[in-house]
C-alpha cells in the first residue's frame, strides 16, 4: 500500500530544507477507485492521473508556488518525479531510494522518515535545483540530471510534454485546466463548530492551505459561527466554508487563486471537499464532477459582483 499525505509547516529546521511534519492518510484502493481519475488539458494536450498520483503532482507544483519559483520549477520536478516514482511515494526502491523522487538517505537526502513525507522530499528537491546556475533555461532533461545524478539522464525527456501540462495547470497559469471526477459519497461526520467556528473538516482545508501555500487571507467563518453576509442557504452558516481572498484583483492574483483552487480539486477526495469555486468558475464533488469547472450562475444581488463571481477570492466548503 502506498502512502497518499498532507503535510503541515511546523518551522525551521536543522537541515536546511523548510522544516515539515507530515500526517498520513491511509486509503485502501477499493472498487470506486477506477472511476475517480483527474485530468489536465493545455493546448490541445491531456494528462490523466488517478487520485494519488493527483495529490502528489499538485503538492509538487504547489511548493513551487509558495517558494515564488517560476512554474519551469514545478515541470523539471514533475518530470523528475514521473521518470522516478510515476508520481507515487513509494516506500522502496533501488538501493535505498524512498520517496517521490526516490532520493536516498546514504547521499545526505534526510532520513527515511523525511524522505517518506512529500512536503519534505519536494522542498528538498527544490532546495538542490535551486543551486543549479540557470536551471531555468536549460533543457529539463539536464536541469533534472543536475540534482538526481541519474544513471539515465536522458528518460526525463519521456515526461516532458506531460510535465509542463501539469506545471500549467496546476502553478495557476493555465486556469480551470485541471478537475478531477470525485464521487462524492462522503459519511457524515456531525461535527460541532471549533473555537475558530469551523467543523473538523474545514479546519483541517485552512490548515493544509496554510501549511502548502503559506500564511493566506481567510475569511468566511467566525467564532461561534458567521451570522450574515452571506446568501441564504449558504454553507458558511455552517462552518463548512472558507474564503481564501486573492486581493487585489489582479493578473498575477488570478494565477494564484487558480493554484489554490485547482490544489483543491485535487486533493478533494482525501479532504472530503464538496465545491470550489473561483473567477466565476465552479467545480463540485459528486455527479457534477465528470462535468469539470463550469460557468458559475451566482443569485442576482445589489452586491459587488466581483465579489459574487469570486474574482477575488477561493470558496472551498466541505462535506458536513
Amino acid at each position: 500500500m502506498r502512502l497518499r499525505t498532507a503535510a503541515a509547516l511546523v518551522g525551521a529546521a536543522a537541515l536546511g530544507v523548510v522544516g515539515v511534519t507530515g500526517y498520513f492518510v491511509l486509503h485502501h484502493v477499493g472498487p470506486l477507485l477506477p472511476t475517480q481519475e483527474c485530468t489536465a488539458t493545455v493546448g490541445g494536450h491531456t494528462v490523466d492521473l488517478n487520485t494519488e498520483q493527483a495529490e502528489n503532482a499538485a503538492l509538487i507544483a504547489a511548493v513551487s508556488v509558495q517558494r515564488g519559483m517560476p512554474a519551469r520549477a514545478a515541470s523539471i520536478a514533475l518530470a523528475t518525479a514521473y521518470q522516478e516514482s510515476k508520481l507515487y511515494n513509494l516506500e522502496q526502491g533501488d538501493r535505498d531510494s524512498l520517496g517521490l523522487f526516490q532520493q536516498r538517505p546514504s547521499q545526505g537526502w534526510g532520513t527515511r522518515q523525511q524522505i517518506l513525507n512529500p512536503y519534505y522530499s519536494t522542498s528538498a528537491f527544490y532546495d538542490a535545483l535551486a543551486k543549479v546556475d540557470g536551471y531555468d533555461t536549460m533543457r529539463i532533461t539536464k536541469a533534472a540530471q543536475e540534482v538526481q545524478r541519474s544513471g539515465y539522464p536522458e528518460a526525463y525527456a519521456d515526461h516532458e510534454a506531460d510535465a509542463r501540462v501539469l506545471a500549467s495547470a496546476l502553478t495557476g497559469n493555465s486556469p480551470h485546466a485541471f478537475s478531477c471526477v470525485v464521487t462524492g459519497d462522503v459519511p457524515s461526520a456531525g461535527d460541532r463548530l471549533n473555537d475558530a467556528g469551523l467543523t473538523h473538516r474545514a479546519d483541517v482545508v485552512r490548515r493544509e492551505v496554510e501549511a502548502v501555500f503559506g500564511e493566506q487571507s481567510l475569511g468566511g467563518f467566525a467564532p461561534g459561527g458567521v451570522k450574515d453576509g452571506h446568501m441564504e442557504g449558504s454553507t458558511h452558516y455552517e462552518g463548512r466554508a472558507i474564503d481564501i481572498f486573492v486581493r487585489p484583483i489582479s493578473p498575477a492574483n488570478k494565477v494564484k487563486g487558480w493554484a489554490i483552487a485547482q490544489y483543491l480539486v485535487a486533493e478533494a477526495d482525501r479532504l472530503s471537499i464538496q465545491t470550489v469555486i473561483f473567477d466565476d468558475r465552479i467545480w463540485k464533488s459528486g455527479s457534477q464532477s465528470k462535468d469539470g469547472w463550469r460557468d458559475y450562475d451566482p443569485p442576482e444581488s445589489s452586491g459587488d459582483r466581483a465579489v459574487l463571481e469570486h474574482r477575488d477570492h477561493v470558496h472551498v466548503d466541505v462535506f458536513d
